[in-house]
Order: structure tokens, then C-alpha cells, then sequence
């Protein structure tokens, strides 16, 4: 064999190597992303299962049983009844529902919530530093501040903040939410979270 034999051998080697590479990555980025979506999937199911003992105690019927009820009844007639007295915060206890908000290519995750008891909120950005996200910040304070937390407390107004910093320094690590009294606000503070994480990863590109 010549040397440019060689040389041919070599680079067909190295170009199938970088796509080994680039496959055994993507294999795993995805075998990661299906186990999160499994823990997910399993969570929100025990949080079903939750739901629908509590309306099946509350009512003596099953929740399917009850959405049939709903859907032959007029439509003057309060829905609401059957749920006025929302989730005990007893029963509640134990209960975890976890988010994950990841860069628009699926590539980076930004950040973990988790929404605990139906009562507390727990927000961890990944990498702080690189996120750099202060209470001080326009954004933080136009997207998340107002169009969260001030519409939150208009409804609960005992809702509770706390930040966790960075070490030496003033970049948020984590927030702290406790006295949150419906999924709908934890909706409500997962899309404002994720509106904020998006603001500043463009504002880092342009920048």
C-alpha cells in the first residue's frame, strides 16, 4: 500500500469517526430526553390518579363519570360545584410536579421547576452563571416580576419570594415560592419563565 493509500485510509477513518461521534451523541442526547419524558409521563399520572381519588371521595363517583354528568347538563348550570372546594393541602402533601425548560434547539436545559404540596414553588436555573439573571434586570423585572408575581398576588396576597444567589454574587441560582394556591398559577409562572430565559439568551446573542 502507497502512501496515498494511506492518506485515503486515514481521512475515511477520521470522517467515520466524527459521524460515530455525532451519532453516539445524538443517541444518547435522545435516550436522555425519552427517560425525561418517562419521569414526566409517570408524574403527571400518579398526579391524575391523586385527582381523581379526590373528586371520586368527594363525589362517591369516578372523575369520567362525573365529565359525563357535566356534558349533559345545561350550560346554565354551574360547573364549578363539583370542585368548590378544590384540593385539601393535606391530601396534597407529597405531591411533585416538575418542569423542564430547555433552549429552542432541545440542546441546553435552562432550568428546573418543581411545583410541590400544590403550595410551593421551587425554580433552579442550570448554570447561573450563563444565564445571569438578576432582580434588578428589565426583563426580570417586566416579564417575570409584573407579568407574574403582581397579577399572582392581586389573588394570593400572602404569596412569599425568596432568592438563593450565586456565591458572591448578585445572579440569581434559585427562587423560592410558597403560599401558590392553583396550578394555574404555577402555568402561569413556567411561561413567564420561559418568556424570560428566551429574552436573555437573545439579548446575549446580540449583545
Amino acid at each position: 500500500m502507497n502512501s496515498m493509500d494511506r492518506r485515503e485510509d486515514n481521512s475515511e477513518i477520521e470522517k467515520l469517526s466524527k459521524i460515530l461521534s455525532s451519532i453516539q451523541n445524538l443517541y444518547y442526547k435522545k435516550k436522555e430526553q425519552i427517560e425525561e419524558l418517562q419521569a414526566e409521563i409517570l408524574e403527571l399520572k400518579n398526579v391524575l390518579n391523586y385527582i381523581n381519588s379526590m373528586v371520586s371521595n368527594k363525589s362517591f363517583h369516578s372523575a369520567d363519570e362525573i365529565y359525563n354528568k357535566i356534558q349533559n347538563k345545561s350550560k346554565t348550570e354551574p360547573i364549578d360545584d363539583y370542585f368548590k372546594d378544590g384540593l385539601e393541602k393535606e391530601k396534597a402533601k407529597g405531591t411533585v410536579i416538575k418542569r423542564k425548560i430547555f433552549s429552542e434547539n432541545n440542546k441546553d436545559l435552562l432550568c428546573v421547576l418543581k411545583f410541590i404540596d400544590f403550595n410551593f414553588i421551587e425554580i433552579k436555573f442550570v448554570n447561573p452563571s450563563e444565564r445571569s439573571i438578576k432582580e434588578t434586570s428589565e426583563d426580570f423585572i417586566s416579564i417575570f416580576i409584573k407579568g407574574a408575581l403582581v397579577k399572582i398576588k392581586e389573588i394570593s396576597t400572602d404569596l412569599d419570594l425568596k432568592y438563593n444567589y450565586l456565591k458572591d454574587t448578585d445572579i440569581i441560582e434559585n427562587i423560592k415560592i410558597s403560599r401558590v394556591n392553583s396550578i394555574n398559577e404555577y402555568d402561569l409562572i413556567t411561561s413567564k419563565i420561559r418568556e424570560l430565559l428566551s429574552q436573555q439568551i437573545s439579548s446575549n446573542t446580540t449583545d
